[in-house]
């Protein structure tokens, strides 16, 4: 069984565990894979307007929280570690993946985990948002810089960007599928524009 590792499951990793709950299960599947989302924060009030977490988990780590939601929706089983990621404990949360899931939004910890796939040639796909929910990015590790300025600004406190967290999250999980099933690795830039600026 293929372990996926999703490292901070808030606005993007929240959902995009959502949208791979059944991953490796679908019809003529070679193999099924194991999710296991990583994620040291509890649930706040404010996370619950943008992120898939519900006011029943408020105060739970969410990883914990993801794990016990997604077993009563939908029956599906994922692992989850309620720590936070570091160069100590990288080898031992991130070992043995087929897949890491980079949903982080702070630099410090994307550096933990690029140079941990890095050292060990794990394939990994970072997602990302722009502060105010502008723009974002599914890349995958040979082609992903690292913004330093990740995590300064609010993409998440509230519900107003959640359709495009959402449409950012579909194409995560779409480009994770495709590697999996065939091993292409593709990429997006998903980008949040009025009406009137398309020709």
């Amino acid at each position: 069984m293929r372990k996926i590792v999703i490292v901070g499951v808030g606005a993007l990793g929240s959902h995009a565990v959502l949208l791979l709950r059944g991953v490796g299960l679908e019809r003529g599947a070679a193999a099924g894979c194991e999710i296991v989302a990583i994620d040291f924060d509890r649930v706040e009030q404010k996370n619950t307007l943008a992120q898939f977490h519900s006011k029943s988990t408020l105060g739970k780590n969410k990883a914990l929280a993801l794990q016990q939601s997604i077993s009563f929706l939908f029956g599906v089983r994922i692992g989850a570690v309620p720590h936070r990621l570091t160069q100590d404990n990288a080898r031992a949360l991130l070992g043995g993946a087929a897949l890491v899931i980079d949903c982080l939004d702070n630099g410090p910890s994307r550096h933990v985990v690029q140079s941990f796939v890095r050292e060990l040639g794990i394939p990994c796909l970072h997602g990302a948002l722009a502060d105010g929910g502008t723009v974002g990015r599914v890349v995958w590790d040979d082609k992903f810089q690292i913004d330093e300025a990740d995590g300064r600004g609010a993409t998440c406190e509230d519900g107003a960007h959640l359709p495009f967290i959402g449409l950012v999250a579909a194409q995560l999980a779409r480009a994770a599928q495709q590697f999996l099933a065939s091993g292409q690795q593709m990429s997006f830039q998903v980008f949040a524009r009025s009406p009137s600026t398309f020709v």
